[in-house]
């Protein structure tokens, strides 16, 4: 049987161009009422039982049967184990891996991470304290695939941002370890890791139990019943973001190789049915190569199928009138992933205010931010790159103001903060200020 994978192709010159361009974007992050009940159930339940409750669930769900959760914590010994078993080129592509991401997330704290202060004219000091999480968990997948780079991109900046305990939570269904992702642990400094997924990883984390400590934020994607958990749980802890499908857009000019962005395309479209791949270009000739690289390369690809789906259901190849309105077109997207696939990227780019990570060039595939360019590839989803960031140091760190009000400051500030209180009805407010004051009023009357 034949396999074909035929984004649909639309034009923006075309009368039904909105109507059919909002349809193949939509994408409902709404959760199936039957997985939001039983998230419920299974939250409720391993906040009641703890350790037993999560030994039920990862027997029934993953199963691995254990005694004790403990049984299920993986040593630092067994993540050293597992770093040193690698394959050279295996053990030295993570290594330099981990290197870049560090070295870009130390650069990050550098310029953004840092506590701050200054007096004014009399003496006040003002100013901003940032300091680390005490302990956060990181969600790192498993099950159909395994992701080390996902324990890189959740743990290095958690460890830069000198967060005292990193907890990883990995599903190992049947007990099969993947070793790169131990490796991946052990490099990146996770303080404790436990081999339990789903939603009552999260319930763990979030609530702790006898084993698993509690956590103050947790990070990194997961299923649909770890999303709907990660949302129930935010407000007992924080979370980082709710992924939803992955999207890649390349706007492209016409210069790169076909077969270079059909394969950029079937990045994002392999990792699952859902996932979305669109194109914008004005030249029609070279949207009609990037189709014959599609129909072409797809045949040789291990995940055709899931790639066929994705590209089938969800993708586009767009013909825009010029590149600048396939610039606001991304706008509008707001992709996670956006390539600018063009001779002049820094040409385009001022007009690109939507992404979750913006790839410059030719040769700057999204597959390089995925594994080791350093920038984080855990990035907002679903449009909402419109008013979030990507994951980042500043997501393990907290900000308290520092305010030292000096004895000739209060005078002025007290009579302004008393006069806004007895103007709010706050008597006991305005009394502090004025308390302050030299010499100190009498009294207002209440309103």
């Amino acid at each position: 049987m034949t396999l074909n994978a035929a984004p649909l192709c639309l034009s923006t010159c075309a009368s039904d161009f909105e109507t059919q361009f909002a349809a193949r974007l939509h994408w409902s992050a709404d959760t199936d009422s039957a997985i939001e009940q039983r998230v419920a159930d299974i939250l409720a339940d391993v906040k009641q039982r703890g350790d037993a409750a999560v030994l039920d669930y990862t027997a029934r769900f993953d199963g691995l049967e254990a005694a004790s959760l403990q049984a299920l914590e993986l040593t630092q010994a067994e993540l050293k184990t597992a770093f040193e078993a690698l394959p050279d080129a295996q053990r030295v592509a993570l290594e330099s891996a981990a290197r870049r991401v560090r070295s870009y997330h130390e650069a990050q704290k550098r310029a953004s991470g840092e506590s701050w202060s200054y007096r004014d004219e009399d003496g006040t000091l003002l100013g901003q304290k940032v300091t680390p999480l005490d302990r956060v968990g990181i969600y790192v997948p498993g099950g159909k695939a395994a992701y080390p780079s996902s324990v890189l991109m959740n743990a290095v900046p958690a460890h830069v941002a000198g967060v005292g305990e990193i907890i990883m939570v990995v599903p190992t269904p049947r007990g099969e370890k993947n070793t790169l992702v131990l490796a991946a642990a052990y490099v990146a400094g996770v303080t404790r890791a436990f081999t339990i997924g789903g939603a009552q990883a999260v319930a763990a984390l979030a609530y702790g139990t006898a084993t698993v400590p509690k956590v103050d934020k947790i990070t990194g994607p997961g299923n649909a019943y770890v999303a709907s958990a990660k949302k129930r749980v935010f407000g007992t802890v924080g979370i980082d973001m709710i992924a939803g499908p992955s999207e890649i857009l390349v706007l492209a000019d016409g210069t790169t190789p076909a077969d270079w962005v059909a394969m950029d395309l079937f990045s994002q479209a392999e990792h699952d049915e859902l996932a979305q791949s669109i194109l914008l270009c004005p030249d029609a000739d070279y949207i009609a190569a990037v189709q014959a690289a599609i129909d072409r390369l797809l045949p040789s690809m291990p995940r055709r199928e899931i790639i066929a789906k994705s590209l089938n259901d969800r993708g586009a190849l767009i013909l825009t009138r010029d590149m600048e309105e396939a610039c606001a077109i991304s706008n509008r997207i707001a992709p996670e992933h956006l390539e600018v696939s063009s001779a002049e990227p820094h040409r385009w780019e001022p007009l690109l205010r939507h992404a979750g990570a913006i790839f410059l060039g030719a040769y700057t595939s999204e597959s390089l931010g995925d594994y080791c360019a350093g920038p984080n590839h855990v990035l907002p989803t679903s449009g909402t790159a419109r008013f979030s960031s990507p994951l980042g140091v500043y997501d393990f760190q907290k900000r308290s103001s520092l305010i030292e009000v000096s004895a000739a400051g209060a005078q002025t500030l007290g009579t302004i903060a008393a006069e806004l209180a007895y103007g709010e009805g706050l008597q006991a407010h305005a009394r502090a200020a004025e308390m302050r004051l030299s010499p100190v009023p009498p009294m207002r009357p209440s309103l």
